[in-house]
């Protein structure tokens, strides 16, 4: 984490994803903390922060290349 690089609550990475990426809720992010699967984060207090360079991060792994067919998902 570089020093200008801002933390981001749960609601407010939520609507990150969801301005940036149209997908995402808190309530999501929630579960996926306690399941695996989501965003890194970390602790600040009992609050989970993540940072934007994560959650693209994150966001990206989950998109899949460009696709011309339905034949073509493996």
């Amino acid at each position: 984490m570089t020093a200008n690089e801002s933390l981001l609550r749960r609601s407010d990475a939520a609507a990150y994803l969801k301005a940036r990426y149209g997908v995402g809720t808190a309530a999501t992010l929630a579960k996926l903390a306690c399941h695996g699967g989501g965003p890194l984060y970390r602790k600040l207090g009992r609050f989970p922060v993540y940072t934007a360079d994560d959650l693209d991060a994150w966001a990206q792994s989950r998109i899949s290349e460009k696709i011309a067919s339905t034949s073509e998902i493996s």
